[in-house]
């Protein structure tokens, strides 16, 4: 392995890639780090040290912003605006038919949709950071934890610096991140969402050996080990029909004949599912939160069953609700971005088809067969996947960023298996080795 990193810092081209990759990489973790205007550095570490274990209505943000979101850092809404603006754009292409003309126009329409993101990424950054201000300044960021004030300033004018500053973090992010994909290697954002990740993982091991004991901690590891092979061989899992195109004759010369497949992976959606069910699920506590005591201290019984039930993951009904949510949102995203009647169409158009099924409709019915059971296991999967850190929480009392499951570790893999595949086609180009022998 070292040898191969040592083949990989050889090639001069790819150093450089890699070196620009690990400096916007550095900027980012830094940026992590430096608090937002009005904020008080120190009251934030001390309620950070309070604080057990993170609320649920937190924890998707501050996981994708590597910690990022609960020290109220010019970075603290981190990628995940970008990523609720992409998934927002995907699905207008249902909706809207402009999008889907545009989706269909190649290069030219994509650029157009890639700018409508940019757009609705700053409007949500906008959104999200007076969210995050309005509930640190009203001292519910921490919950009863702490009790300390965050901002030294809550004036009109200091919060619409807080605002600005947090919006133009979500802006230079994505920036950074369009940066390593067109001069760097492998996906920019996702090696962004991949280092904020990555980085919560001493914390969290180290909760585990500072809380339980260090076998716990070793088991937790043995148990990681284990998801990780697992998800790395679902990951890679994937059904190939086989194709046969037919040959035609154009002018004097031959096209088609040759045989190809259709991959259809088992997790085809990714892990859109899984933030798609924690959003969802976070909307009720959200709208909670805001609704306080009455006169005589009185809190509504629907507030009280919400905080019970719908907020941490110990409860059996968020695991059945969360699970259920999964295996829906799966069907309804792999059926938004794999259409098998357009599927059928193509190949058809161009002569193709499955062998043993005639071309048109019976290509399209055998692809709905084939992709509803590759569907099924692929969302009980990953309701499986995601359960992991809810049920760690529950058996050990770990924090619910638990480091090997759920959507950390979904990220983590496929980001991890991407780069590493972008890089050995990149050696390749240059010696018959790869990266890895």
């Amino acid at each position: 392995m070292i040898s191969a990193i040592v083949r990989a810092f050889r090639t001069p081209d790819l150093r450089n890639k890699l070196a620009f990759t690990l400096a916007i990489v550095a900027i980012f973790r830094l940026g992590s780090f430096i608090p937002a205007p009005f904020v008080d550095y120190g009251n934030v570490q001390k309620c950070l040290a309070q604080t057990q274990n993170t609320s649920g209505l937190y924890e998707l943000v501050n996981l994708f912003s590597g910690g990022a979101l609960l020290q109220l850092s010019i970075f603290a809404l981190g990628i995940m605006p970008y990523i609720t603006a992409s998934i927002i754009t995907q699905l207008l292409r249902v909706v809207i038919p402009r999008f889907e003309t545009l989706y269909k126009e190649g290069a030219a329409g994509q650029a157009t949709l890639t700018q409508y993101t940019r757009y609705l990424t700053i409007a949500l950054g906008v959104l999200q950071s007076t969210t995050l201000i309005a509930v640190a300044r009203q001292g519910a960021l921490f919950g009863a934890d702490c009790v300390l004030p965050i901002l030294t300033d809550s004036s009109p004018i200091a919060v619409t610096l807080m605002v600005i500053t947090m919006t133009a973090g979500t802006g230079l992010i994505m920036w950074m991140g369009e940066l390593v994909t067109e001069r760097g290697v492998g996906n920019g954002m996702s090696l962004l969402i991949f280092t904020s990740i990555a980085a919560q993982f001493p914390s969290s091991l180290l909760s585990i050996a500072e809380t339980k004991s260090i076998e716990t901690l070793l088991i937790v590891i043995a148990i990681g080990v284990v998801v990780v092979g697992l998800v790395i061989l679902v990951e890679q899992s994937q059904r190939r029909i086989p194709v046969q195109y037919a040959k035609r004759m154009v002018g004097r010369r031959t096209y088609g004949g040759q045989s190809t497949y259709i991959p259809i992976k088992v997790n085809m959606a990714g892990v859109v599912p899984v933030i798609f069910a924690s959003s969802l699920l976070y909307l009720p506590a959200l709208i909670a939160q805001f609704n306080q005591p009455d006169a005589n201290g009185q809190v509504a019984g629907w507030v009280t069953w919400v905080s019970t039930y719908l907020t941490q993951g110990d409860s059996p009904l968020y695991m059945a609700i969360y699970f259920f949510l999964i295996l829906g949102f799966t069907y309804f995203y792999v059926a938004i971005t794999f259409n098998p009647e357009e599927v059928a169409d193509n190949m058809k158009q161009y002569g193709g088809f499955v062998p043993g099924i005639r071309a048109g409709r019976p290509t399209m019915e055998f692809l709905e067969f084939v992709l509803s059971r590759i569907t099924f296991a692929g969302a009980i999967y990953l309701g499986l996947i995601a359960l992991i850190p809810l049920v760690a929480f529950t058996a050990i009392g770990a924090n619910q960023n638990f480091p090997f499951g759920g959507t950390s570790i979904l990220i983590i893999v496929g980001v991890g298996l991407d780069t590493v595949k972008q890089i050995n086609a990149q050696m390749q180009q240059r010696n018959y080795e790869g990266l890895l022998k």
